[in-house]
């Protein structure tokens, strides 16, 4: 074996080449932070308490609607309304008070979130009530839940809700929440919020057309982009004599021949006659 080889060698074991202080040498790892951390326990929720070193005060706990909780040794402790780190103090404060233990170390992990939670109505992509895993989670990620808009929903979706002890309404444009143009909208979700996602505007095209059905119906849709929406006439079909039904405000059904250009309303049906020639 060479001398340079011998010399390297020794550098290895030594730890100078390829040992600790080049394990060492790389970016440090970081666990990510719990996104549990800000969240506020409520009623429902599921926690696992771990005291360390007193496994006879380390269990999994229900927390009920009144956020009251029956701990070993403390009796009812109020635990809702709190974060798991305030909770986690007043359960160490608790057992110093009590002459139980000196200096406690207590660890509060969120095993089952139902204490806040909010619901994606109407036509999302999977509605249903979503738990709020942080006190920090906002309109759009409550929508990302829900898998967003369905292909037929509205342009808007209409958000209710308590603040402050008072009802409030909010609607909100859907285009403009997913690009962040109104992100004075996005506001922070709370319990029982709900988020309702209506059904765009239709209409709805028959007759002599290649896709007879319901059509969105667009902002300034027009006769002509109905019908071109519909595939056009059928080669039995013509542009000429266009029928649209309307419901009047009296609830009385209205019959027209408009022109190409007119502008269609909600829930019109557009009728397009067979050529006679």
């Amino acid at each position: 074996m060479s001398f340079v080889r011998i010399f390297l060698l020794v550098l290895a074991v030594s730890g100078w080449i390829g040992g600790p202080a080049a394990a060492q040498s790389g970016p440090a790892l970081s666990l990510p932070k719990s996104s549990a951390a800000d969240y506020v326990l409520g009623g429902g929720d599921r926690i696992r308490v771990t005291v360390f070193q007193s496994p006879e005060l380390s269990m999994e706990l229900r927390i009920p609607d009144n956020g009251v909780v029956a701990y070993p040794l403390l009796g009812n402790v109020t635990l809702g309304g709190l974060t798991p780190a305030q909770a986690e103090r007043r359960i160490a404060d608790g057992l110093v008070k009590g002459r139980l233990l000196q200096k406690p170390q207590v660890s509060i992990v969120v095993s089952e979130f139902r204490g806040n939670q909010a619901a994606v109505m109407g036509h999302a992509v999977r509605p249903g009530r979503y738990a709020l895993e942080s006190s920090k989670t906002r309109l759009s990620d409550l929508l990302a839940l829900a898998g967003g808009a369905a292909p037929d929903a509205s342009d808007t979706l209409t958000v209710t809700g308590t603040r402050e002890g008072r009802q409030f309404r909010l609607n909100v444009s859907i285009r403009s929440l997913s690009t962040g143009a109104e992100r004075e909208h996005d506001i922070v979700m709370r319990h029982n919020d709900m988020v309702y996602i209506a059904r765009a505007p239709q209409v709805y095209v028959y007759g002599e057309v290649q896709r007879p059905g319901a059509i969105r119906l667009e902002p300034g849709m027009r006769v002509l982009q109905a019908l071109a929406a519909a595939g056009g006439p059928t080669q039995r079909g013509t542009k000429r004599g266009i029928r649209v039904s309307r419901m009047s405000t009296d609830a009385k059904l209205v019959e027209s021949k408009p022109g190409l250009q007119e502008m269609l309303q909600p829930d019109d049906v557009v009728f397009v006659p067979e050529s006679l020639f």
